[in-house]
């Protein structure tokens, strides 16, 4: 059963930076691909950014492209998203995911951590 959980949420001022961390299990980060959500309240989980296994290609929804980057550390099962230049719209709880397989959706989740921008 994949396990994920999230880190390193908190509050920051426009224009600040933070990093979130996703822990898994085994070897889940090794072999699935992986992405960030994110939801804000009243709206729909969005597909900010995923990583694939093999090449380790990094995709990023426009919304956050050329503030965020996604990278993963298979030898800690660890997939981190640099979140820089923060802007209020920034503001939700985000989940990570894998996805087992390329006809699949992400399927797995963890509890969320919540990233609040404001001043």
């Amino acid at each position: 059963q994949v396990q994920l959980v999230e880190s390193g949420g908190g509050m920051v001022q426009p224009g600040g930076s933070l990093t979130l961390t996703c822990a898994s299990n085994a070897n889940i980060v090794a072999v699935y691909a992986m992405g960030w959500y994110r939801q804000a309240p009243g709206k729909q989980r969005e597909l900010v950014a995923w990583i694939t296994t093999g090449g380790g290609w990094d995709n990023y929804a426009d919304s956050v492209k050329g503030r965020c980057t996604i990278s993963r550390d298979t030898t800690r099962n660890t997939v981190t998203l640099q979140m820089n230049s923060l802007k209020p719209e920034d503001t939700a709880v985000y989940y990570c995911a894998s996805r087992p397989s390329a006809y699949s959706d992400f399927d797995s989740w963890g509890q969320g951590t919540q990233v609040t921008v404001s001043s």
